[in-house]
């Protein structure tokens, strides 16, 4: 990036603008933001557009659940918009993780350009490839994508580059550093012009591009830990979306879903193993107390977790605390819970859920081992309303 190129940390400084408006942004996007219930930019929105709309670079660095979609998306349709006389097909690419939060993304794009006309193609893998050659034949302004679907489509589909492209966004940008995306990362950006802007977006980010920032959750976060001994603690698109229409009211799911998915409601976050990589700790945690909203996270954590659980410590910069918790009130608890067990594997037993066949002398631990056999790592929990 060259000099006047701008890294955006969000910290503790005054915001900047208190509408949408004021930042710059154009009347039909204002009203497309009204209609989201953007009633105001949030800080990273407020720090970010005013010089993404100068024409920029960015490296933006701020908390889960800010509006990150929201500030490189309203300055790249503003620019698609100032030059709306002109056929733009290919005019920005998007680049996220996983496939679920290329999906969000794409539908944030999507409703925030409804009313202008906006042709979006998510590119995937687990998706029909043919549908995705004639989304990319349809000539979509934005493409976002994960980095291997997309690679493929740039080697093996007929007509499609994304030569003339003008913006790039990494977003969850220390994830796309990392070196599982690292080749496919250097053969699409020798697809891509050099002559564009670029926007890195994240919650933490990878030392390639560190920015000196102090990770932080919000504040509005209780976050607590209760400790578990090891031996008692022993004992994907479809889910994510039954679990947003409220359908189900918890969420059993791995790191995947800790990226960036923005899902209303979520009011407690359960971390039932402690992840190795500590900024992993932030954006779990991150998928509730979001957009101004209160939240709750624990972590259960055992004697050979607690060093782990000391690094988050001191990436957060302060202690967390221990939760209380009588070991009456678990006792109580532990009859309904063993019965609402027992029914549930029976009623996966009968359903097909299980490819292992109950033998004599299986007890309902050993088939719960089965059925758990990878394990989970968090837990999301939302009201049902």
């Amino acid at each position: 990036m060259a000099k006047e190129d701008l890294a955006v940390e969000v910290g503790d400084k005054p915001r900047l603008a208190s509408t949408f408006a004021e930042l710059g942004i154009c009347k039909e996007l204002v009203e497309a933001c009204d209609l989201m219930g953007w009633k105001e930019p949030t800080r990273i929105q407020a720090e970010a557009i005013p010089h993404a709309l100068q024409g920029k670079d960015l490296i933006a660095l701020a908390q889960t659940g800010s509006g990150k979609t929201g500030a490189f998306a309203l300055p790249i349709l503003q620019e698609l918009l100032e030059d709306r006389d002109v056929q733009h097909s290919f005019f920005a690419c998007v680049l996220s993780p996983t496939r679920e939060l290329a999906i969000q993304i794409a539908e944030q794009f999507e409703a925030l350009g409804s009313a202008i006309g906006l042709r979006c193609s998510v590119l995937v893998g687990g998706v029909d490839r043919v549908q995705q050659v004639l989304s990319i034949g349809k000539h979509p302004h934005i493409v976002v994508g994960t980095p291997g679907r997309l690679l493929d489509h740039l080697t093996d589909t007929k007509g499609f580059s994304l030569k003339k492209i003008k913006y790039l966004v990494l977003d969850e940008a220390d994830k796309l550093l990392n070196v599982e995306f690292e080749k496919a990362l250097d053969d699409i950006l020798k697809e891509i012009p050099k002559d564009r802007r670029t926007f890195l977006f994240s919650a933490t980010m990878t030392k390639k591009v560190e920015a000196g920032s102090k990770y932080s959750t919000v504040d509005s976060l209780k976050q607590e830990f209760y400790f578990v001994p090891a031996d008692y603690k022993d004992k994907r698109l479809g889910a994510l979306n039954r679990f947003k229409a409220k359908d189900c009211n918890i969420l059993i799911c791995t790191d995947v879903a800790s990226r960036g998915l923005d899902i209303q409601g979520v009011d407690m976050v359960i971390n039932y193993d402690i992840p190795m990589n500590s900024k992993d700790y932030v954006h779990r945690v991150g998928r509730t107390a979001r957009a101004g909203r209160s939240g709750y996270a624990v972590s259960l954590v055992n004697q050979y977790e607690a060093q782990w659980f000391v690094l988050i410590e001191q990436l957060l910069g302060k202690k967390i605390d221990q939760c209380k918790v009588e070991p009456d009130e678990i006792m109580i608890l532990k009859e309904p819970i063993s019965d609402a067990k027992r029914i549930a594997l029976t009623k996966m037993k009968d359903s097909g859920g299980h490819k292992k066949r109950r033998k004599v002398g299986d007890d309902d631990d050993e088939v719960e081992d089965h059925a758990h056999s990878k394990r989970s790592k968090s837990f999301m929990k939302s009201n049902r309303r």
